[in-house]
């Protein structure tokens, strides 16, 4: 199914622009995958979301992360199969826990600390494919990523809706799992690629 999807997209396209020389055909070929990859991998969870009753907080939990992965960055699983189970896990796990364990404001006090001082610590992690060289270009995401781990700490300790405060707190910690040196080397990848460049 794949191979039929970035066969038949490379030909649309070269057909419709021009042929295409190797070189532009491997990086067309690399962003298809990506992109069919990621959505084969959000209708599986968003299946998954759905048979288990969540599906809408699902949605917010996952473009709460999203706002906090774009400065952050963080961990990529380096084969489709470890994305789909890793994602999976992570993606709907912490919030369903999230929303179905009764968290203190104590407990919620220490988790979003915590989480701030690893973003000030870890963030942005980069990959080895996308290795972050710029060092300005790393401390503005280094400061726009924690500058919105301490806003999310505050929303998650002031609002008084349990629901979306929860839904924030998951965002918050789903992002500061992917920038931990620990998952890196969980998964054998290697971190702070920046320097080996």
């Amino acid at each position: 199914m794949k191979e039929a999807f970035l066969k038949g997209s490379i030909s649309f396209i070269q057909n419709n622009k021009g042929e295409l020389n190797e070189e532009e055909k491997e990086k067309l070929s690399y962003g298809l995958e990506g992109l069919y990859l990621t959505f084969t991998k959000l209708i599986v969870i968003n299946l998954i979301a759905l048979v288990l009753g969540f599906w809408k907080e699902f949605i917010c939990s996952l473009i709460l992360f999203n706002i906090l992965r774009f400065p952050g960055f963080g961990f990529h699983a380096n084969n489709s199969i470890t994305c789909l189970i890793s994602s999976t896990i992570l993606l709907l796990g912490i919030p369903y826990l999230f929303l179905t364990i009764p968290i203190s404001f104590s407990i919620k006090l220490i988790l979003s600390i915590s989480c701030v001082l690893c973003f000030l610590l870890y963030a942005p992690a980069d990959t080895e494919k996308r290795p972050l060289t710029n060092k300005k270009k790393r401390l503005y995401r280094k400061i726009c990523a924690t500058f919105l781990a301490i806003l999310y700490t505050i929303i998650i300790l002031c609002l008084h809706n349990n629901t979306i405060s929860m839904l924030f707190l998951s965002g918050l910690m789903l992002e500061t799992i992917l920038i931990l040196p620990i998952t890196y080397k969980f998964y054998g990848a290697s971190y702070r690629n920046y320097l080996k460049v």
